[in-house]
């Protein structure tokens, strides 16, 4: 699995959105600055979450962005599905539309479990969890595992 440019930009902008708070705007300069992210790339993602109802907009001096329900029910997954679609594809399909044959069979089975897995900890972590530092258990006992940081 790979996380885009763009999942990534998306959820540090909204983790920017859910720190602010439930009333505070953001314009997309303060959020681009903040977080280093390319200002028209930003433009652009923000859009796709306001279309996504993740995000409000308000135009004006005090206008800007804010999330459109509490961080607290917004999963990470909610937002990486907005910027860049299906959480886990093969060749850009979703796995139950697979098929195989041969010694290959038993490979949809195998991606249907990769992604149950990561559905598993993107829909479970929220966009409070990761502004407030307070991962779930079961998310920080995988990434202290010594080997969750070698690259095999």
């Amino acid at each position: 699995m790979r996380i885009s440019a763009k999942a990534d930009y998306a959820v540090r902008a909204a983790l920017e959105l859910a720190a602010a708070g439930d009333d505070t705007s953001l314009k997309a300069e303060v959020i681009a600055a903040a977080q280093g992210i390319p200002h028209k790339f930003l433009e652009g993602i923000l859009g796709d979450l306001r279309r996504g109802g993740l995000v409000v907009s308000q135009r004006g001096g005090n206008g800007g962005y804010r999330l459109a329900r509490p961080a607290d029910s917004i999963a990470i997954a909610d937002v990486i599905r907005v910027a860049d679609g299906p959480l886990v594809s093969v060749r850009g399909v979703r796995p139950p539309e697979l098929s195989y044959t041969g010694p290959a069979e038993p490979l949809l089975p195998l991606w249907v479990a990769v992604r149950a897995n990561v559905r598993k900890i993107l829909d479970e972590v929220t966009l409070a969890d990761v502004a407030a530092a307070k991962l779930p258990a079961e998310v920080l006992d995988l990434a202290e595992a010594p080997e969750a940081w070698t690259n095999p």
